[in-house]
C-alpha cells in the first residue's frame, strides 16, 4: 500500500471514528495520517495543515489542551503565511485558537483573538451571518470570564435578538443565547431577571431534551445558582442533588461538569450551614481540579479558596463551642 492510500484511507477512518466519539482511536489515526503528509508533502502543504488542525480539534475533545495549543499556534501561522489574515480558514485557525486558549484559562489572549474574529466576520460577512453572531457569543463569554459583565451582556443581548428573529425561540441555539445572558445577568446581580430566562431554558430543555440530557442538567445547575444568590438554597439543595447524582452516573466523579456540580452542592451545604459534608465535597473538587488543570489554573485557585473559606467556619463554629 502506498503512502497516498495509507493517508486517503486512514484519514477516512479517522474521520469515521471521530464522528461516532472514538476520539482516542482517532488521535492514533490523525497522527499517522499527520506524519504521513508532513513528510510527503511538506508542512506548508494545504493536506498537511488540514491534517494538523484536525488533530488539534481532536486533542481539545480530550481535554489535551496544551498539545492542542501548540498545533492551532503553528496552524494559525501557516494560514496566515500562505493564505492572508482574512481567508476564512484563517479567521477559522484563530477561532480554534481562542477557544483552546479559553480552556486553558489564558481569557486575554483569547480575548484578543476574538475581537478580531467579531471585526472580520462582521466586515466580510456581515453581522447577520451564522458565523459572526457564533463570534459574538464566543467573544461575550470571554468577557464574562474576565468579569467584562456589562460587555457581555450588550454582546448577548445582541445575539439572542438575532438568533430568536431568524431562528425562532424554540432552536437549540436561541436557547443557548438566553441562557447565556441568564448567566451574565446574574453574574451582574439582575438574579431575578435571570431566574426568569433560566426558568425558560429549563421548561424548554425538559420539553424538548429530557431531564437526564446534559443540556437540560446545565440548565437545572444553572438555576440553582440563582436561587442561591436569591437565598433559596432549599431550592437549590433540591435541584444540584440532582444535577451531582445525575453528571455522576453519566459522565464520571472527574468529569469538569461532575465537578462544577460538586462545588455548587457544596457552596449550598455551606449556605445551610451543613459546614463537614460542604467540606468533603470541596476536598474532591480541588484534588480533581489539580489533577486536571494544574495548581495555577483559575478554577483550582477558586477552590482551594472556598475550601479554606470553608474549614475556616468549620474552626470558627468550634472554638465558639469550646467557649460555651
Amino acid at each position: 500500500m502506498t503512502d497516498k492510500y495509507f493517508d486517503d484511507a486512514h484519514q477516512k477512518f479517522g474521520r469515521l471514528l471521530t464522528e461516532q466519539g472514538y476520539n482516542s482511536e482517532a488521535e492514533k489515526f490523525q497522527i499517522q495520517v499527520l506524519d504521513v503528509r508532513s513528510r510527503n508533502l511538506g508542512e506548508e502543504h494545504p493536506d498537511t495543515i488540514t491534517a494538523m488542525s484536525k488533530l488539534a480539534l481532536t486533542y481539545e475533545r480530550l481535554g489535551k489542551y496544551a498539545d492542542a495549543e501548540k498545533l492551532q499556534i503553528t496552524v494559525l501561522d501557516l494560514r496566515n503565511k500562505l493564505l492572508g489574515e482574512e481567508h476564512p480558514d484563517t479567521i477559522t485557525a484563530m477561532n480554534n485558537l481562542a477557544i483552546t486558549y479559553g480552556r486553558l484559562g489564558k481569557y486575554a489572549d483569547a480575548e484578543k483573538l476574538q475581537i478580531t474574529v467579531l471585526d472580520m466576520r462582521s466586515r466580510l460577512l456581515g453581522e447577520e451571518h451564522p458565523d459572526t453572531i457564533w463570534a459574538m457569543g464566543n467573544l461575550a463569554l470571554t468577557y464574562e470570564k474576565l468579569s467584562k459583565y456589562a460587555d457581555a451582556e450588550n454582546l448577548q443581548i445582541r445575539v439572542l435578538d438575532l438568533r430568536n428573529r431568524f431562528l425562532g425561540e424554540y432552536h437549540p441555539d436561541t436557547i443557548t443565547a438566553m441562557n447565556h445572558l441568564a448567566n451574565t445577568y446574574h453574574s451582574l446581580g439582575k438574579w431575578a431577571d435571570a431566574e426568569k430566562l433560566q426558568i425558560q431554558v429549563l421548561d424548554i430543555r425538559n420539553v424538548l431534551l429530557g431531564e437526564e440530557h446534559p443540556d437540560t442538567m446545565g440548565a437545572m445547575s444553572n438555576l440553582s445558582v440563582t436561587y442561591q444568590s436569591l437565598q433559596k438554597h432549599a431550592d437549590a439543595e433540591k435541584l444540584q442533588i440532582q444535577v451531582l447524582d445525575m453528571r455522576s452516573r453519566f459522565l464520571g466523579e472527574e468529569h469538569p461538569d461532575t465537578i462544577d456540580a460538586m462545588e455548587n452542592l457544596a457552596i449550598t451545604f455551606y449556605y445551610l450551614q451543613k459546614d463537614k459534608d460542604a467540606a468533603s465535597l470541596e476536598v474532591q473538587v480541588v484534588d480533581v481540579r489539580k489533577k486536571v488543570f494544574g495548581e495555577e489554573h483559575p478554577e483550582t485557585v477558586k477552590a482551594v479558596a472556598l475550601l479554606a473559606e470553608i474549614r475556616s467556619q468549620i474552626l470558627h463554629e468550634l472554638n465558639q463551642k469550646r467557649k460555651k
